[in-house]
């Protein structure tokens, strides 16, 4: 297959804050060029990105427009997958930085513009979402200058160009006073403000970077480059460089470049292009590839440290074996082996625990439990503990990472976020309105936040939106109290029945619904009370051969709190495990007997 001239190529990475339209718009540049078909799959994959409705996992792509090839990275929007942003960013020359017109930048969009702007990126602004009825693109595009100045933009970044959308129908336009015709105006404006790629050297000396991983069952690991100089070629030794480890050799034996969403193998890849490549069975993200050993490395790329640590336990409950297919120690450790060559926002400490036992350490909730979510999908069982924050030591002090948090509510509202998170050790920081929409921002300990999410749907009746950043680690602030509910702990085996749970429902809010199989020690609801509480689900009403007026008429259970993976990381205490398996998801204390819990509570003592 011929190679396109690195005169042609232009890379761009498309970054935008979680749910502003990013993959809606590609998916529109793609089919707008005929890069895929009309009927093609969206760039979100993974079954668990189309749940969601969010991308997880950066992605890449390639269109041909008026004779030029564009790679597109599009990047995940949430906070928990920011390390996939960071790396893409080093391999791509421009962004398309996506605002939503009626909420303006929110707090990922800082944290992605930072990392661009610091990398000397100048990106162009796409003002997505011109359709909604709110919408307020001047107000936003001031917002947006007031964002650059803050992050220390220089001249030319602060010029940047605006192009205004509608991702959803495919249409843009570069002046407000013009009409949505088509996506010439976004394709334009990226031809004339990206440069093409150009070689970092004179000469011919070949010269690649991984910026991101993936594994193939066959292959084996294999890695996403950027060529920086020269050419990539198959069956050619080339030499891997590293300033922290010594100079090693290897063989590229497959090269796959993009055409639309899929991968085609050629034999060549020049300048500029973005190519995934099989043969380098030990390749790291950052590292230098290259055919002189002699070249300088060039800059690695860094990662941000995880955030929080949970454990990861072989499942031990009455029900373990009953759903999965993989629920072995050994089968865990492979797993999250694998789950290592790829992911590397993740770090897993294998030596510390009991062989039944790894310490997982992740960048927030969301990044862990997507992967609780891929490994119960593959069929294992495992159970997880309470999530902690990672606190470290800066000079003799305890410090512990800390959020900026954004939060738009209704008016009405927002004095009970106020009052919940001021109990968290939140700290206001801005406090503005906006067409009845309040937007707050604070900043708090990352383990105030945990826990919370699920709270504040039920405090905002689902009309609030909340988003978080990592700012950085700060003096730890004591003792949070965060509690406000106790566990119901059944304490019995058996099917939860209608007239047992109709009782409970009055103390509290149950997890299950009737016919559910239980055992003692399963955490079935909690106590609005806030205390422990034994509990049978399993009884049955006396039979007796009197009626009694008006109290056997159908008992009506209120709709139980499912717990997912999400909700039970939220809600789940420290003597707690998260009972995860293909089918079923469970809250079960960690000693199952009273006994046991009161004998562990006196030795913690």
């Amino acid at each position: 297959m011929t190679q396109n001239n690195s005169n042609d190529i232009r890379n761009i990475a498309i970054i935008a804050h979680v749910d502003h339209g990013k993959t809606t718009l590609v998916d529109a540049m793609l089919h707008y060029t005929g890069a895929i078909k009309a009927d093609a799959g969206s760039m979100d994959s993974n079954s668990i990105e189309q749940e969601r409705g969010i991308t997880i996992y950066a992605k890449n792509a390639s269109l041909t427009y008026k004779g030029h090839k564009i790679n597109i990275v599009d990047t995940p929007g949430h906070a928990d997958f920011g390390s996939e942003v960071e790396r893409v960013l080093r391999s791509i020359d421009t962004v398309l930085l996506l605002v939503d017109a009626q909420e303006g930048p929110m707090p990922q969009t800082r944290f992605v513009l930072k990392k661009s702007l610091e990398l000397g990126l100048s990106p162009i602004i796409i003002m997505n979402k011109l359709d909604k009825p709110a919408a307020d693109p001047q107000k936003v595009h001031d917002e947006i200058l007031e964002l650059f100045i803050e992050l220390g933009a220089n001249d030319s970044q602060l010029d940047f160009p605006v192009v205004y959308a509608i991702g959803r129908d495919a249409v843009a336009k570069k002046e407000l006073t013009d009409e949505f015709v088509n996506l010439d105006p976004l394709f334009d404006e990226i031809l004339s403000h990206v440069e093409a790629a150009k070689p970092t050297r004179e000469d011919d000396v070949f010269i690649a970077q991984p910026f991101n991983l993936a594994y193939d069952n066959f292959l084996g690991r294999m890695a996403l480059c950027r060529v920086w100089n020269g050419s990539m070629e198959i069956n050619k030794t080339v030499h891997i460089l590293n300033n922290d480890k010594a100079p090693r050799t290897g063989k590229i034996i497959k090269i796959y470049s993009f055409i639309g969403q899929s991968k085609v193998e050629v034999e060549k890849a020049s300048v500029g292009d973005i190519v995934m490549v099989a043969g380098l069975t030990d390749i790291y993200i950052g590292e230098t590839i290259t055919s002189d050993p002699s070249v300088e490395p060039l800059k690695s790329i860094g990662i941000d440290e995880p955030t929080i640590a949970l454990n990861f336990l072989v499942n031990n409950s009455p029900f373990a074996g009953k759903d999965g297919k993989y629920v072995t120690s050994r089968q865990i450790r492979d797993r999250l082996e694998k789950e290592l060559e790829v992911n590397v926002g993740l770090k897993v400490d294998f030596e510390s625990g009991t062989g039944d036992t790894f310490k997982v350490y992740g960048r927030g909730e969301l990044h862990i439990a997507v992967l609780l979510e891929q490994m119960r999908r593959e069929g294992f069982e495992v159970q997880v503990s309470n999530p902690e924050v990672i606190t470290k030591m800066v000079d003799n002090r305890l410090n512990e990472p800390f959020e900026e948090v954004v939060i738009d509510v209704p008016q009405e509202f927002s004095g009970a976020v106020i009052e919940k998170l001021g109990k968290r050790k939140a700290i206001m920081t801005q406090m503005s309105e906006r067409n009845g929409i309040t937007r707050l921002v604070f900043e708090m300990p990352t383990r105030g936040l945990l826990g919370y999410r699920g709270q504040f749907t039920i405090d905002t009746k689902g009309e609030g939106i909340l988003s978080s950043r990592f700012i950085e680690f700060r003096q730890h602030v004591g003792v949070i109290e965060k509690r406000e509910v106790g566990s119901m702990v059944s304490m019995e085996n058996g099917k939860a029945l209608t007239f047992a749970l109709g009782n409970l429902q009055t103390r509290g809010v149950l997890y299950i619904i009737a016919q559910t199989e239980v055992y003692a020690g399963m955490v079935v609801g909690n106590t609005s009370k806030g205390e422990e509480m034994e509990v049978n689900p399993t009884k049955a009403k006396q039979l007796t051969n009197m009626r009694a007026s008006g109290t056997d008429d159908m008992i009506v259970l209120v709709p139980p709190y499912t717990i997912s993976i999400e909700r039970g990381l939220e809600i789940m205490q420290d003597d707690e495990y998260l009972e995860i398996t293909p089918n079923n998801v469970r809250l079960r204390k960690k000693y199952l007997t009273k006994t046991d819990r009161e004998m562990a509570k006196k030795k913690a003592q």
